[in-house]
């Protein structure tokens, strides 16, 4: 057999327009959503997803604020842009773009800025929110993932599920959201004692562990939805080029999976799209507006 791709970009694009439908409706109530978007330092990578999110903003309909801090910044003055972004009445949500220099406490930073803002779902009070199954900001990456999911199933009931990584960003939330559609739920990391074994007991593999192709095709159990969260660059031929691969060996995951996520073009595109609906449900709920993306979007 050979699995269904599941098109990112595709989805990714058909969220976008929601948003934007959104955004109209709200323009003709006088509310324009702001999203502020928070670069420290110049690495490479951050600056073109800066770039992308904040073109996919304006194109949105809604307003980007671009605030760049240099790599010598101190957490105070990070701290205190963040306390004005937060009582700023145009910002609806706020991203502080990760990894941040050594000499500034990410941690601290997540905390400082209003759970009501925090469109990257990483504030203790949103990760208690998801957790309990209130209301609350879900991080996009996870949130992303579940909707390729239902893109391809959309009763998940009873499916055993396994994450493959623990981290606060995907793996913790991504497990929670699959408890939240009555999954059974394993969290697995590069530790866990045969995880080849506990992979092949998956209905779903959600792969985010960080390194290139460590998921198998012999790992995945025969007619299981795969999505490959990683994002890791390898060399490539001709020498000194490289190319993009997940966690996931793609071409052998093909043969045993029913779908499955190629990467690039699969999870990367849906997480600035959940982004965009995340800034239009916070300015919604900060109006006490009616939240179009109240079930997910």
């Amino acid at each position: 057999m050979s699995a269904a791709l599941i098109d990112g970009k595709r989805q990714a694009e058909s969220l976008r327009q929601r948003v934007s439908e959104r955004v109209a409706e709200l323009a003709r109530q006088g509310v324009t959503p702001g999203l502020a978007v928070v670069l420290v330092g110049e690495n490479p990578a951050s600056q073109v997803y800066v770039r992308n999110k904040a073109r996919q903003t304006v194109e949105a309909g809604m307003r980007s604020f671009d605030h760049t801090l240099p790599a010598t910044a101190s957490q105070a003055e990070l701290l205190a842009l963040v306390a004005r972004l937060n009582a700023d009445p145009d910002v609806d949500g706020i991203l502080v773009q990760l990894p941040l220099p050594p000499q500034i406490d990410a941690q601290k930073v997540i905390e400082a800025i209003d759970p009501a803002k925090d469109v990257d779902g990483f504030h203790p009070v949103n990760a208690g929110r998801l957790a309990t199954g209130a209301p609350g900001l879900v991080p996009c990456t996870p949130l992303g993932c579940l909707m390729l999911i239902r893109s391809v199933r959309r009763d998940l009931a009873g499916l055993e599920a396994v994450v493959v990584g623990r981290s606060n960003i995907v793996g913790k939330p991504m497990a929670q959201l699959l408890i939240g559609e009555s999954c059974t739920v394993t969290i697995a990391h590069s530790k866990t004692r045969d995880l080849p074994a506990v992979c092949r007991r998956a209905d779903i593999l959600v792969a985010a562990v960080g390194r290139p192709e460590m998921i198998r095709g012999d790992w995945i159990k025969p007619g299981a939805i795969v999505i490959d969260v990683g994002i890791n660059r390898v060399p490539a031929a001709p020498e000194g080029k490289t190319r993009l691969v997940g966690d996931v060996a793609y071409e052998e995951a093909r043969e045993a999976a029913s779908a499955v996520t190629p990467v690039p073009g699969g999870v990367g595109p849906m997480t600035i799209a959940c982004l965009l609906a995340n800034t239009v449900t916070a300015a919604c709920r900060r109006r006490g507006l009616s939240d179009p993306f109240k079930d997910g979007p």
